[in-house]
């Protein structure tokens, strides 16, 4: 790998290897996030909270990735990533379930817009 990219890497990820930032953060911490996301919605409770429990899942991440990995366990740059990508699955598995209950719960007023979105009938 090239200086440049190995430092850009740097910027993400602060293991050897890119796997590990995928395993923890994404896949881990990203599908907690997805299910907490899901939970919120599933319970008709505000979307703030999402961002509340993405703060402590970030913490989480944090701390599997210091205690299986050996990275630093109190570093507000590689938290604020971390946090950040867990905030965006939060936020979609949120969106998702509220896009879900929209269109089940009031089938009659609503229809299926896309993805993440719905869209009131006759229009």
């Amino acid at each position: 790998m090239e200086p440049a990219t190995a430092s850009v890497m740097g910027l993400i990820y602060e293991e050897g290897s890119l796997w590990i930032f995928v395993l923890v953060t994404i896949i881990l911490g990203g599908g907690a996030a997805w299910l907490a996301g899901r939970a919120v919605a599933g319970t008709w409770r505000p979307a703030w909270q999402v961002f509340v429990y993405c703060l402590i899942l970030g913490c989480a991440v944090r701390f599997i990735h210091y205690s299986l990995f050996g990275g630093t366990l109190i570093s507000l740059h590689y938290y604020l990533i971390d946090t950040t990508v867990v905030m965006a699955f939060g936020f979609l598995g949120f969106r998702a379930a509220r896009v879900s209950q929209m269109i089940t719960h009031y089938s009659w007023i609503n229809e299926p817009g896309g993805p993440l979105r719905w869209r009131r009938r006759g229009r």
